[in-house]
């Protein structure tokens, strides 16, 4: 994520809600809810909604400018250096940076002598800790210096501790100060922290305008390989119709090599490929966190043949693949947990081999 997500276009399936909120900030009789919850799916593109409106609000030309911060003016230079003043996010790792920062924290990362551990201190990153929410309230409880605006991201991250802090701050709203709160998985969130908070609503999309910007994005290819409306529609309802998550999928180099893991497990099966061969074999081709998204796919799909339920998948035969054996669903439910575990497993600095190995072993055991 690089600074230009606050300037970026809006997206097609979001205008009449920013519409709706804009125009309550620029209505004196009216005001913007203090605390406002963008919830939901991946892929439906609730932070980029966030990040423009918070370039929007704190833009010194926005009124100039209601569809979108001006990218000019001394406010929208600060967000660009990541240095405003007005603006606090928490956890510090979702502040979106210059492309200049973006590249070295690339370029750092890259040379990191232990990916993984690198991997698991930044999944401990996105934890808001009681101690983070306290340091926030020096920022809020200040008094006439303008608008202030705090993003919390990963909002279901937050500690026991942190949502009882973060509640207090939420029952005693301060003039001109907004929380915006972003959430993947909003379920998690404590049912006092929702009830004081505005959810944006962000996930009803028209499937008529999620399938025309999919469409315009993907073009007539994907991974190099011809893509028709029936391959669109797909990836959107795999996809849960969330089309950011639909074009993520469609660009995944795993979703291309379906068939070809639905071919490797009737090898296995039939004793034609042994396990460790297919294990060498795919850690060519996939990484074992690709491998587990594309097995977690079939696995769905194989339940649903195996009680009778069509394949989600149409360009996938299923039927003829299972016609002579079918798992049964027990053991299709412990090879999807097992698939959990690895990557529990995986977040321990368990080697990859390793992971492999056994994934394949269990996949010729189903």
């Amino acid at each position: 994520m690089t600074d230009d997500i606050y300037f970026a276009p809006l997206l097609p399936w979001q205008h009449g809600l920013w519409s709706q909120l804009t125009m309550r900030v620029s209505m004196p009789q009216q005001s913007l809810p203090h605390a406002l919850l963008a919830a939901g799916m991946q892929g439906m593109g609730k932070r980029a909604f966030v990040w423009r409106l918070v370039a929007w609000l704190l833009c010194r030309a926005r009124d100039e400018h209601p569809l979108g911060a001006c990218g000019h003016c001394e406010s929208c230079q600060w967000l660009r250096s990541g240095t405003h003043p007005s603006l606090q996010v928490l956890p510090i790792v979702s502040m979106p940076v210059s492309a200049d920062s973006a590249h070295h924290k690339e370029a750092a990362s890259s040379t990191a002598k232990d990916k993984k551990s690198a991997k698991a201190a930044s999944n401990a990153a996105l934890k808001i800790k009681v101690d983070d929410i306290r340091a926030l309230q020096p920022f809020i409880y200040q008094g006439g210096q303008g608008m202030r605006i705090c993003v919390l991201d990963h909002a279901e991250k937050m500690t026991i501790a942190a949502a009882n802090a973060l509640l207090k701050t939420l029952e005693e709203p301060q003039s001109q100060v907004y929380l915006l709160l972003i959430s993947d998985a909003p379920a998690q969130l404590l049912p006092t922290i929702k009830s004081r908070v505005q959810q944006l609503a962000l996930q009803t999309i028209d499937p008529a305008i999620s399938l025309d910007y999919v469409t315009k994005t993907l073009g007539s290819t994907a991974n190099r390989e011809a893509i028709g409306t029936d391959a669109i529609e797909q990836l959107i309802q795999l996809a849960n119709g969330a089309p950011l998550a639909a074009i993520a999928l469609a660009q995944a180099s795993w979703y291309s090599k379906r068939a070809l893991w639905l071919t490797t497990w009737q090898a296995l099966r039939s004793g034609k490929r042994s396990s460790v061969a297919a294990s060498d074999y795919w850690q060519t081709q996939l990484s074992i966190a690709e491998f587990i998204e594309l097995s977690e796919l079939m696995i769905i799909d194989m339940r649903r043949v195996g009680v009778g339920f069509g394949a989600q998948q149409k360009d996938i035969h299923f039927l003829t693949a299972l016609n002579d054996y079918k798992p049964i669903d027990t053991a299709l439910e412990i090879f999807a947990h097992s698939l959990q575990q690895t990557k529990i497993a995986l977040q321990q600095n368990v080697q990859e081999k390793f992971a492999y190995d056994k994934l394949m072993q269990e996949l010729a055991d189903l």
